[in-house]
């Protein structure tokens, strides 16, 4: 049975030319994009790329520094951050939410008063409330809102003071009133943020059979696979300019892919082209000097005369390279992993009832070898994050006991980063290598300049960790674990802050090595990525 949708024909969104620059620093430049009725317009790129300041130049809330933006319809906007006007209630975000709907009841309500006093012109004036009602399908918006509230887990009291609900039950309150307002456009910010696996199933529903405009800001890959029919990429291109690809989330990954390697390949010809012209220029130079001065004796008048030849070959090649240019910018970094060893034979972890009081209760066993993998999954609170730090030996266990083989390193990626220092990532890279040396656990051969990765650039590796963004953080915990060439690798969200790029690369990269690896997640594409590998339900 297919569900017949009736498009909104008012949905329409344009975007020209979009700048926007913040401290003198371009966060916006060129920006083009078309939502019409139907549309849901993915929206990506890495953290401080723009994404929510582009957001807030579609909904009017922030002006642009040039080109322009068209809306037609009503426009609907969840923020990740919902201010709380004091003493207002659940009813009251809500009403606030359907009041586009409410209005459009009350116009109706007038014009069926006007029908029955049989006023002038209020039939045709009937007529256009009755559309305008339908249209949003006003007379069901609370039923949708409760419908919604439901399947979000919102609070749906609606006598409850805002400020007395956390950050994220706020957000879904307002996200459930978007979903029932039938608002022509819709602007979403990140709104799997607060979403538990019900909650973003019913979004996703909710989304895809949406009538009008979506635009749709995520790191989520799965919801970007199942609801988005453009990509918009904000990330840095060849020619500075961001990037629409048609095809939803697959078209994206795709045409992003070959886009990277016609940049990359460019970018090696015409550096191989200049360094070309500069040995040209260097042999003509060597010629000059080495020809034009004779030996006493023989061959003086000919060598002389071969003087403004050779000069003139120097002061062309000079000028080749001079007029030769690299146009093609620096092309991003590809995440680079050292090779991961294997200890063939061995039993790397061997974990035995272990326990942790309070926050993994059930007894877990587990043993892993070369090889390996494991997919660890649960609700949150359930003890993942718990029996990885376990794993790693960084948290005791209540119960049970852990063998850890003695030759095998093991590396976990935690889900939250060290409190930052002020030293440089470089320097804190280098001493934690510097350290498993010292130790005799890695091989000065097997070390890896912290460049060589692909996570970090020469810029971001000399600033203060302190003065790193969240998602540059986590590179460097990475950079940190895969540096160390552990034999057995734990993942505890490995998605979380890192961009969608580089945990695609992660996933590629990492699933055909040697080492043990586990993973913690409730990403549902990571959890579709390693469908095949063995699951430990907690």
């Amino acid at each position: 049975m297919h569900t017949v949708i009736e498009r909104s024909t008012r949905a329409h969104l344009t975007a020209s030319d979009l700048h926007v620059a913040r401290g003198g620093r371009p966060v916006l430049t060129g920006v083009d994009l078309v939502v019409s009725a139907g549309d849901r317009l993915g929206v990506v790129g890495e953290n401080g790329r723009g994404k929510t300041t582009l957001l807030q130049v579609l909904a009017g809330a922030l002006t642009p520094d040039a080109g322009s933006v068209r809306r037609t319809g009503t426009v609907g906007v969840a923020d990740q951050e919902i201010p709380v006007p004091p003493q207002r209630s659940v009813g009251d975000l809500i009403d606030v939410e359907l009041a586009g709907v409410r209005a459009v009841l009350r116009r109706f309500d007038a014009a069926v008063a006007d029908l029955a006093e049989e006023r002038p012109g209020a039939e045709r004036a009937y007529a256009d409330a009755l559309a305008a009602a339908e249209a949003v399908d006003a007379w069901d918006a609370d039923r949708r809102v409760d419908l919604s509230l439901a399947a979000l887990g919102a609070v749906d009291d609606r006598a409850r003071p805002l400020d007395t609900l956390s950050v994220g039950q706020r957000y879904r309150i307002r996200l459930a009133c978007l979903l029932g307002a039938r608002h022509d456009l819709l602007l979403l910010d990140e709104p799997t943020n607060h979403l538990d696996a019900g909650g973003l199933d019913h979004l996703t529903a909710r989304l895809r059979e949406h009538p009008g405009g979506v635009v749709l800001v995520s790191h989520d890959r799965a919801l970007l696979a199942d609801v988005v029919t453009e990509v918009l990429d904000l990330d840095p291109t060849s020619d500075g300019r961001p990037r629409t690809y048609a095809g939803g989330y697959a078209g994206y990954r795709e045409g992003h892919r070959a886009e990277r390697e016609r940049w990359a390949a460019e970018h090696r010809e015409q550096q191989r082209e200049r360094q070309r012209l500069s040995d040209d220029l260097s042999a003509a130079q060597n010629r000059l000097s080495t020809s034009w001065r004779p030996d006493k004796g023989t061959g003086k008048h000919t060598r002389a005369t071969r003087a403004p030849a050779l000069v003139r070959a120097v002061h062309r090649r000079r000028a080749d390279l001079e007029a030769h240019a690299v146009t093609a910018p620096e092309p991003p970094m590809r995440f680079t992993p050292p090779p991961l060893p294997a200890l063939p034979g061995a039993t790397l972890l061997d974990a035995t009832d272990v326990t942790v009081h309070g926050r993994m209760d059930r007894p877990q066993s587990l043993a892993l070898s070369s090889g390996d993998r494991l997919v660890v999954t649960g609700p949150n609170g359930s003890g993942k994050s718990s029996l990885l730090a376990v794993l790693a030996g960084r948290l005791e266990p209540s119960t049970g006991r852990v063998h850890r083989s003695r030759t095998a390193r093991i590396g976990l990626l935690a889900q939250e980063s060290p409190p930052p220092s002020r030293r440089r990532a470089l320097d804190v890279y280098d001493a934690a290598i510097g350290r498993l040396v010292s130790a005799g656990r890695l091989a000065e051969s097997d070390v890896v300049p912290l460049g060589a990765l692909g996570l970090l650039t020469s810029r971001d590796a000399r600033r203060p960790v302190s003065e790193l963004s969240v998602g540059q953080q986590r590179r460097l915990d990475l950079a940190v674990l895969l540096a160390a060439r552990p034999h057995v690798v734990l993942l505890d969200e490995p998605t979380n802050h890192l961009s969608i790029t580089l945990v695609d690369e992660l996933t590629e990269e990492l699933g055909g090595s040697p080492a043990a690896l586990v993973i913690a997640t409730h990403d549902r594409q990571l959890l579709r990525d390693t469908a095949s590998w063995p699951r430990l339900a907690l």
